[in-house]
């Protein structure tokens, strides 16, 4: 059985020709034949060349892998009994779905607040979450959860002053640090800053700090979709040249003549701009962390990808030791605006892989006395159940389960029914439920009444957002009613059950047919 999709896939707009025979080890049509226009892989990359390497169009869509991992999140089931209730008096009118409350508190050292156990991890540079960015936060500062600001923000903002090599003035990051705390409701939530090696040199997040008044920044040391740095696409020839002057590793070089010539004439429309791959030190670690608290920073977190297991234990030991406030574990195969396709595909430590191991550290972490941040879990959930698995598999050191792009398409969906609106052409698929922002979004006639004339400032990419974590909000209370789970920090790892034998042995949960065992032994034979 193959895991892969190999040599096509709409990611980058390529197909076999002979789709109905592939062969399974190089994903390459049975029959390759000499006249062939080049739909696959191999053959598109033989007129474009690196260009195919990235998932397309860039800037309008998000992608995540393809790759069918040999265990998922579907191979664990959640488990439910019918005898009392936990964090709530056994009363059948009391013991209902929506008393199960979904606050938590985080960071003990410098608490703060979320209505809702979710983050939306780093959403930095890429077109496609600035084009978002007034759904996304609004969205989550309405709902009352974080929201992280990506890296690359201030370089890539061509308004942006720095002066003699630090930042000056930050339009793009001021916009989108005020836009969320604007709508955040009751202290809920936070909007936290997260920086690369180019953003720490430049000093964004003291300045984020100082000037802006962020309490929460983020180192990051990468994400589940590449083990490479961010990058990002563009078709402006003076932005690719400011860039390259900022530092930045541009390609091609946008100052070689002959590359600015072949632009003009049309030979390539796009520049890429990638960023440097950080080299993590513990002692500079532990440093940085204390420079930023001396900065002002509250919480200092981490954010980790799927990197080897070594790495995993690195980012947990060092985080200890710096004694840093979350840590955010992202396994492979995450989403992404833009990541080289087949690293996305063919790199890391998978999902729950990398979850099962993130737990085993965390227990060795707690059982030596150490300090162990709270820990978040990201890898692609987008539904109550996967957010429900998450919480409970980490269970109890995991807080939050981190998703962003989920949340992004539910902001990108929100705002074209919006301009739907507004252009008189509501689809039927839609129509049928009005014709107005208040008839079609569910949650728009309590927001209305909460805000009053303010409602109509509220953009209908963050009513997407807001929608869906209230659908998210409501079917995960629902579940952890059938486990009789009536708060958060009562879920635990015996809340599921692993599916197959393989499932069982990388999670260390119980099979199916092994759980309560004894306990039903004791029952049948009192």
């Amino acid at each position: 059985m193959s895991f892969s999709k190999l040599n096509a896939t709409a990611a980058t707009l390529t197909k076999n020709r002979t789709e109905g025979s592939i062969v399974p080890i190089s994903g390459m049509c049975v029959t390759c034949v000499d006249g062939c226009i080049g739909m696959c892989e191999i053959g598109k990359s033989a007129y474009r060349g690196h260009e195919v390497i990235y998932p397309q169009p860039f800037g309008i869509i998000t992608t995540a892998s393809e790759k069918d991992y040999p265990v998922d999140l579907s191979h664990f089931t959640i488990l439910g009994g019918v005898v009392g209730a936990q964090g709530i008096e056994a009363d059948s009118d009391k013991a209902i779905f929506p008393n199960v409350n979904l606050e938590r508190t985080l960071c003990p050292n410098a608490p703060f607040k979320v209505k809702l156990p979710f983050v939306i991890p780093g959403l930095g540079s890429t077109k496609i979450a600035k084009i978002n960015w007034e759904g996304l936060a609004v969205g989550a500062a309405l709902a009352g959860f974080p929201l992280t600001i990506g890296e690359n923000v201030v370089a890539m903002d061509p308004e942006s002053e720095i002066k003699n090599g630090k930042i000056m003035k930050a339009p793009d990051l001021q916009w989108r640090i005020k836009l969320y705390k604007k709508w955040q409701q009751d202290g809920y939530g936070d909007i936290i800053v997260q920086a690369n090696v180019e953003d720490t040199r430049l000093g964004v997040q003291e300045f984020a700090i100082e000037k802006l008044g962020v309490e929460t920044v983020e180192l990051k040391w990468g994400q589940g979709a590449k083990n490479i740095g961010g990058e990002v696409k563009f078709k402006d020839l003076e932005k690719a040249q400011l860039l390259y002057k900022r530092g930045y590793v541009v390609l091609p070089n946008p100052t070689d003549p002959s590359v600015i010539e072949a632009f003009k004439r049309g030979a390539f429309k796009e520049f890429e701009r990638h960023s440097r791959i950080g080299m993590a030190d513990e002692e500079a670690f532990i440093k940085r962390v204390e420079e930023l608290r001396k900065a002002g920073a509250k919480r200092v977190t981490l954010k980790t990808g799927a990197y080897r297991p070594q790495a995993l234990a690195q980012a947990m030991k060092w985080s200890s030791k710096a004694r840093v406030d979350m840590l955010t574990v992202d396994g492979a195969g995450g989403g992404t605006g833009m990541s080289p396709w087949r690293m996305m595909n063919e790199w890391g430590v998978p999902t729950i892989e990398l979850w099962s191991l993130t737990r085993q550290y965390a227990e060795k972490l707690i059982k030596k006395g150490e300090h162990l941040p709270d820990l978040v879990f990201a890898g692609g959930c987008i539904l109550e159940d996967q957010i429900f698995k998450a919480l409970s598999m980490g269970a109890p050191y995991v807080k939050l389960v981190g998703m962003a792009r989920s949340f992004l398409a539910a902001a990108m969906v929100g705002k074209t029914i919006g301009k739907r609106i507004n252009e008189g052409q509501v689809p039927v698929y839609i129509e049928r439920f009005g014709t107005n922002k208040e008839d079609i979004f569910i949650t728009a006639s309590d927001l209305k009444k909460q805000f009053g004339k303010d409602f109509d400032n509220i953009p209908t990419g963050a009513l997407g957002v807001y929608t869906y974590a209230h659908r998210l909000a409501q079917g995960l209370r629902q579940l952890m009613t059938g486990a009789r789970k009536f708060n958060l920090d009562l879920m635990v790892r015996d809340d599921l059950a692993a599916l197959t034998h393989e499932a069982a042995d990388i999670s260390g949960l119980k099979y199916i047919m092994d759980v309560d065992k004894e306990e039903a032994e004791k029952i049948l034979n009192d």
